[in-house]
């Protein structure tokens, strides 16, 4: 070849980074090794031998050399607690040099030696009453041929179940127990969601939403100070509310009277009586803007979080003891004992502002969301349980259903669905902005699932209400789970 030729292959070969090929290589190295993740390594025959040549040398030195029990011999077999076989070959009456029963005198061969010989050994076997030989005899270990021919057939033939029985009483040694292979669980399969309705009609950024108990309807609260209550089959406008002066943030519907209760930017908690369709009663105490509003789901409970950096309880009726968790911009989860009135617990996991939470329908979980990342906790004490790491945006707002669907909604207008098990993340929607609005307001500031947990409902930043419903012609085929077990630990925090 010649050098001109050399050269034009050269130009037309695609340069890369050293950081470009390490990651490449990388990437091979895990996709050629996770298949065998968490699967028990082949069992060879010589590393086996050796490794339980090892392991008897270091725990049965001491009676590797033991006496024939001819006693035993002549009077058939003993009766003992050995699976394998009633009638052992050895006796062992002792490992140093002393007597091993009382009434026994030390004779020449014992007197004077630190470990026994195999002629004294022999000897103080003999030496044995019959009734007292039988229970020295259950009481010690099995012999060396004992040991060899029943521990690899035990092992192989049982590996990540049953421990080697060593001990002719009936003991087990955990010293030869082979440990299971750390398994991951794998993800439930869920059929991706796809938008069917879009609803306009507020002038301003939408910032909340709710679902009513019947699932008749839905409201939505707005910058444009309006709230606005949506027939949910049809997707029509039912009816406007007026009242706030400023952004209205939250939105509430009791389970337990005809009552909506709103708050909002003006300071202001409203509890609206939705059969006149006015508001009977105002909550006044919050010094600053109030973002979130929340009602206990069993008792008369009404709580509210505002920038002037406090969570207020109001209108408690009954004598219980409700679990309530806040979120707040200084990074904190806070769990309060509302008898004691004050904190139970403080998380402090997260590194940025916690904007988001959410309680788990079924289970006694909940989870946060954070630029970081979203974590899982415990209820009641707050314990860790894992991190969903991947939506890298301002977690506005997080969702979940029966069925194990978490859904996280950012700032720029991302949607990410997540299996709640495994933390996998099934889906990613990108929703496109309604016509006529900028690229950059295409912000997720609220959403929930209805009633029924097949709709789930969005109030984003272009005013617009997107509704999304699962695919019903999707199977596992056609979306398959592309999952794969990390390579690294999962983080503790």
């Amino acid at each position: 070849m010649s050098q001109s030729d050399y050269r034009t292959r050269l130009k037309h070969i695609q340069k890369h980074s050293v950081h470009t090929l390490v990651f490449r290589s990388l990437k091979r190295t895990h996709d050629m090794f996770v298949s065998d993740h968490a699967k028990a390594v082949a069992l060879d025959d010589q590393s086996y031998k050796m490794k339980m040549a090892v392991k008897m040398r270091a725990e049965y030195k001491p009676v590797l050399h033991m006496p024939v029990l001819k006693e035993g011999r002549e009077r058939g077999p003993l009766h003992t607690s050995d699976p394998y076989d009633a009638s052992p070959d050895y006796l062992v009456t002792g490992t140093h040099a002393y007597p091993s029963a009382p009434g026994v005198a030390l004779t020449a061969d014992t007197q004077m030696q630190k470990m026994p010989s195999e002629a004294g050994v022999h000897s103080m076997a003999l030496a044995l009453p019959p009734a007292q030989a039988r229970q020295e005899a259950s009481r010690t270990a099995a012999s060396v041929a004992e040991i060899h021919r029943h521990a690899g057939a035990a092992e192989r033939s049982h590996p990540p179940l049953h421990a080697l029985s060593l001990m002719e009483g009936g003991t087990k040694s955990s010293a030869l127990v082979p440990r299971k292979a750390p398994t991951m669980p794998k993800p439930q399969w869920h059929p991706p969601w796809k938008l069917y309705r879009v609803i306009s009609g507020h002038l301003g950024w939408v910032r909340s939403i709710a679902v009513e108990p019947g699932n008749q309807w839905f409201v939505t609260g707005s910058a444009d100070r309006t709230i606005k209550i949506w027939d949910l089959a049809s997707g029509k406008l039912k009816l406007s509310l007026t009242g706030h002066i400023s952004t209205v943030r939250g939105v509430a519907v009791s389970t337990r009277s005809p009552y909506l209760f709103s708050c909002g930017e003006d300071k202001q908690v409203k509890c609206w009586d939705l059969e006149y369709n006015k508001v009977i009663r105002h909550y006044h105490g919050h010094l600053s803007a109030v973002y979130d509003i929340d009602l206990h789901p069993t008792i008369d409970v009404l709580v509210t979080c505002s920038r002037d950096a406090s969570a207020r309880v109001w209108d408690i009726r009954s004598k219980a003891n409700p679990q309530v968790v806040t979120g707040s911009h200084d990074t904190t989860i806070r769990l309060w004992d509302l008898v004691a009135g004050k904190t139970r617990a403080t998380l402090t996991n997260h590194k940025k502002s916690v904007r988001a939470l959410v309680l788990h329908p079924r289970q006694y979980t909940f989870a946060s969301g954070s630029p970081d990342n979203i974590k899982q906790w415990k209820c009641p004490d707050g314990n860790f349980i894992q991190n969903l790491s991947g939506h890298n945006a301002i977690i506005n707002t997080l969702a979940v259903n029966s069925d194990g669907v978490l859904v996280s909604g950012a700032d720029n207008g991302t949607i990410h669905m997540w299996d709640w098990r495994t933390g996998y993340n099934f889906q990613r929607i990108h929703a496109a902005v309604q016509p006529g609005s900028l690229d950059s307001e295409s912000g997720i500031f609220a959403c929930v699932f209805d009633q029924s947990e097949s709709r789930l409902i969005t109030a984003e930043a272009d005013k617009t209400i997107k509704v999304y419903k699962e695919d019903d012609t999707a199977t596992e085929e056609s979306h398959p789970v592309n999952w794969k077990p990390e390579i690294l630990k999962r983080k503790r925090f």
